[in-house]
């Protein structure tokens, strides 16, 4: 909406700027206010448009340089800045510049309501309410304990160099995964790699099965000493190829998996035998019904960091942002999964990446 904004009003000549009127004095902006409105009743429609909206977002074609130690460009922007693109009237207008810095104008007042101090819930309980608190906090906490978290950070690069070499920085971190599971444990580990459906009204996600046929090859030449560099190489890209077309089919609905949990669910809610694709052991042992080894999840490439608890007691929740020049990791697991075998899993990642 915003760019439809912007190509429009550089597409076409400016306009009279009314906004300007708002900055004159009151009395003034009064009068100018009603000559405006006997002037066409559509112009009372856009100005009460106006008034009932939150607030006001100006796209000013400025561009103040700013620095941590010098904001003085874009202070006087804000407050002397063109009047033609900021509305007197609204007591907040948020400003955003040419060159990505924003600004606002905010008025102070008076509060315009008392407002209720909070209320405090209390709820009546006996004996047996309080035996059920007790027994529900100490089996949250047995739990809890059975659970430990290791935060690592990866500084030799980031997605800046990834995409140079026209690699994707998530399939690269997914692949970098599937090959220390692989050299640390001598077989491939079934994955699980949220997949976002945004793309659709109340989208949530689709599971992407990151261990793959052409990620398997590649681990498995990567462990073999006979393999050429370009082989191994070539069986990369492959893999890549393949993770790269999995996320793409995912987040447009080409998924599988939500397909086969609505077909599970609909058969127990209907009282239907359960499809033996569902009993079947290798269906568990390629991840289904909740039980992959490797939970995992792109955070995003912001910071801002999660975690999630493993899916199954032998396995690994990993959760990673991806920044220009690093890449950052929680990873959770349970006690029983002994921590030098952790360990290792994490030192495997950073030379693999």
């Amino acid at each position: 909406q915003l760019t439809y904004i912007q190509k429009k009003c550089h597409s076409e000549p400016d306009g009279p700027g009314v906004a300007a009127l708002t900055s004159e004095e009151r009395t003034r902006w009064a009068k100018a206010r009603e000559y405006l409105i006997s002037l066409n009743p559509e112009n009372l429609t856009m100005l009460e448009k106006i008034q009932s909206s939150l607030l006001v977002f100006c796209l000013d074609d400025g561009s103040p340089h700013v620095t941590p130690e010098d904001y003085s460009q874009v202070a006087t922007k804000v407050l002397t800045g063109d009047p033609t693109v900021r509305w007197g009237d609204k007591s907040y207008n948020l400003i955003s510049f040419s060159n990505g810095v924003f600004g606002c104008n905010c008025d102070g007042s008076d509060k315009v309501r008392d407002i209720p101090l909070p209320e405090e819930l209390v709820f009546t309980v006996d004996e047996k309410v309080l035996n059920d608190i007790n027994q529900a906090k100490a089996q949250y906490f047995k739990q809890a304990s059975d659970l430990q978290l290791l935060v690592y950070a990866f500084t030799s690069f980031g997605k800046k160099l990834t995409k140079k070499k026209k690699l994707h920085p998530d399939t690269f971190v997914q692949l970098a995964l599937q090959l220390a599971y692989y050299r640390l444990h001598g077989r491939p580990g079934c994955c699980y790699e949220t997949a976002m459906t945004r793309y659709f009204y109340h989208g949530r996600t689709e599971t992407v099965r990151s261990c793959t046929v052409e990620a398997v090859r590649w681990c498995q030449s990567m462990q073999d000493p006979s393999t050429s560099l370009f082989e191994q190489q070539h069986k990369m890209l492959e893999a890549f190829a393949k993770h790269n077309k999995m996320m793409k089919d995912c987040s447009t609905g080409k998924g599988f998996d939500r397909h086969l949990l609505g077909l599970s669910l609909i058969a127990k809610e209907e009282c239907l035998p359960v499809p033996e694709l569902f009993t079947d052991p290798l269906f568990s042992r390629s991840g289904g019904g909740g039980n992959f080894v490797l939970s995992t999840s792109l955070i995003g490439y912001l910071r801002v960091q999660g975690v999630v608890v493993p899916m199954v007691h032998n396995g690994y929740g990993f959760f990673y942002h991806i920044r220009d020049d690093s890449i950052s990791f929680i990873l959770f697991f349970f006690t029983s999964l002994l921590f030098l075998t952790v360990l290792t899993f994490v030192v495997f990642v950073f030379p693999t990446l």
